[in-house]
C-alpha cells in the first residue's frame, strides 16, 4: 500500500511542466505512410545482382555437420597455440575466476545415447582433473597442470574452465587439447 501513495507535491510538480519542456518531445502520431519515403527499385530482377559488395552473391558454408564437432567456446577456431592458451588463462585469472581442468575420455562433446527426452544429453559432465586451482595467480601454473593431464590421459579431450566464486557460476570454458585420434 505504501508504494502506491504519492505526495500531492509530487503530483503538482509533474503537472507544472514548462512550455520548453512540453515542446521537447513530440507526441506519437502513429507510423508514417510509406508513400512519404522515396522509392528506389531496380529494374533487374536477378537476385545475384543485389549484393552491395560489388560482386556476385556467394553462398558460404558455415559449418560442415559431418566429421566436425563443435565443442565449446573458441571451437570454431584452429587449435590454440601455447601463447594463445596463456593469454586466455591470463584473462581468466585477471577476471578473478578460479581455473580448473576437466577431461573426457570417450566423446568430448554432448550426445544422446541413453535417453531421448527433450533437454537430456549425455556427455555434459566431464571428470575434474584434481581440484580447482584456488589461489592460482600465474597462467604458467595452469599450463603446467594441462601438460600433466596430457601425459596422464593422452587420448582425452581436456578443457579449461573458470568459476566465479562470488556468483557461483562457470564463466568460461574452452577446449585446450584434443587427442591425436580425433584428427585421424
Amino acid at each position: 500500500m505504501a508504494s502506491s501513495m504519492i505526495s500531492s507535491a509530487t503530483i503538482a510538480t509533474v503537472n507544472r511542466s514548462s512550455p520548453a519542456q512540453a515542446s521537447m518531445v513530440a507526441p506519437f502520431n502513429g507510423l508514417k505512410s510509406a508513400s512519404a519515403f522515396p522509392v528506389t527499385r531496380k529494374a533487374n530482377d536477378d537476385i545475384t545482382s543485389l549484393a552491395s559488395n560489388g560482386g556476385r552473391v556467394q553462398c558460404m558454408k558455415v559449418w560442415p555437420p559431418l566429421g566436425k564437432k563443435k565443442f565449446e567456446t573458441l571451437s570454431y577456431l584452429p587449435n590454440l597455440t601455447q601463447e594463445q592458451l596463456a593469454k586466455e588463462v591470463g584473462y581468466l585469472l585477471r577476471s578473478n575466476w578460479i581455473p580448473c581442468l576437466e577431461f573426457e575420455l570417450e566423446h568430448g562433446f554432448v550426445y544422446r545415447e541413453y535417453h531421448r527426452s527433450p533437454g537430456y544429453y549425455d556427455g555434459r559432465y566431464w571428470t575434474m582433473w584434481k581440484l580447482p586451482m584456488f589461489g592460482c595467480t600465474e597462467a604458467s601454473q595452469v599450463l603446467a597442470e594441462l601438460e600433466e593431464c596430457k601425459k596422464e590421459y593422452p587420448n582425452a579431450f581436456i578443457r579449461i574452465i573458470g568459476f566465479d566464486n562470488r556468483r557461483q557460476v562457470q564463466c568460461i570454458s574452452f577446449i585446450a587439447y584434443k587427442p591425436p585420434a580425433y584428427y585421424a
